[in-house]
């Protein structure tokens, strides 16, 4: 009995210790697809206050597809208008304009959009 603790204390420790490898289903592509959006900074309300240069125009969009889906919105048409300004290396996005279209239209019950230029700001 008195050896019967410390054996079982030994077994479940070395338990613990052996080499454990974490595998996931998801690949990295996917991973840095998801962040892409977070490393272009938004003007939403102001300009950027450095010098940057204009890449070109966005536009990004939300679409509720089925009407017991949830409602397109205005923050998943920035989030898309920022992946595809990060997908042309912008590192910040001026949003121009952002509407909601509460008529069906194209297969969506309700659609948002917004409009913007991706930039390049100037870091030091």
């Amino acid at each position: 009995m008195k050896y019967l603790i410390p054996v079982v204390s030994v077994l479940l420790l070395s338990a613990c210790s052996s080499d454990y490898v974490f595998k996931s289903n998801l690949d990295a592509d996917a991973i840095n697809d998801y962040f892409k959006p977070s490393q272009v900074k938004l003007f939403d309300k102001s300009m950027p206050s450095g010098p940057y240069v204009a890449l070109g125009m966005i536009e990004g969009s939300d679409c509720q597809i089925d009407q017991n889906a949830a409602p397109a919105s205005l923050a998943n048409a920035r989030t898309d208008a920022r992946r595809k300004a990060a997908d042309m290396k912008a590192n910040g996005l001026i949003i121009k304009k952002c509407a909601e279209v509460p008529e069906p239209a194209q297969g969506c019950f309700t659609r948002t959009l917004c409009v913007g230029q991706a930039i390049k700001l100037k870091t030091e």
